[in-house]
């Protein structure tokens, strides 16, 4: 069950790998977003700020390295991440010019980016993961996540996957150990209580 130990000003929202590519291989209905642009607008009426992570990678993909068999296809130029529109930030999650863009170079949120100082710098303990895929980015991020001794919230429908099987024993079994899971409209009413409190 999730507690609201922290005061929000300690939170961060972070909307990962919702990204045109991305999208278009996971979320092809546009209601799948929904819950995704309820949990940014929930944020920004909180003033939590919400940091927007993509994968990226300069031209020929020199961070990617023949051994990883995850990036394999955009070393050879063949996904989606070879396109750089396709490696924008969905518009359906409302990117604004004045906020934080992380770019990583693996499923991690933390991996090759600049997240942890972003997170410091500002004094962001509690993270809230939302994002793309569940199996993916939001498991990665988690576990890290959690190494690095953050707090952390899971919002089951602000993330998305291929395996509905997966995503379900993710959100029920496995991250619980280490994160609250809620959905993003108890979020909203948990941030709407302590706005009042």
């Amino acid at each position: 069950m999730a507690t609201t130990e922290l005061p929000a000003v300690h939170t961060a929202l972070l909307v990962m790998d919702v990204q045109i590519g991305i999208v278009a291989r996971f979320a092809s209905d546009p209601g799948r977003l929904e819950p995704l642009r309820a949990a940014v607008d929930a944020a920004r009426a909180a003033e939590i700020p919400v940091i927007f992570v993509r994968v990226a990678f300069r031209p020929g993909f020199p961070e990617v390295s023949p051994a990883n068999r995850s990036f394999a296809a955009i070393a050879q130029g063949t996904s989606w991440a070879a396109d750089p529109e396709m490696a924008a930030i969905h518009p359906a999650v409302d990117p604004r010019p004045d906020d934080l863009v992380v770019t990583k170079l693996r499923v991690s949120a933390f991996t090759g980016s600049d997240l942890e100082v972003l997170l410091r710098s500002r004094g962001l303990t509690h993270l809230v993961l939302a994002g793309i895929a569940t199996s993916g980015v939001v498991l990665s991020t988690v576990r890290e996540a959690a190494d690095r001794d953050y707090r952390i919230t899971v919002l089951s429908d602000g993330c998305l996957d291929m395996d509905p099987e997966v995503h379900r024993v993710l959100t029920d079994k496995i991250f619980p150990r280490q994160a609250d899971v809620q959905t993003v409209a108890s979020w909203r009413t948990e941030l709407a209580a302590a706005s009042h409190a």
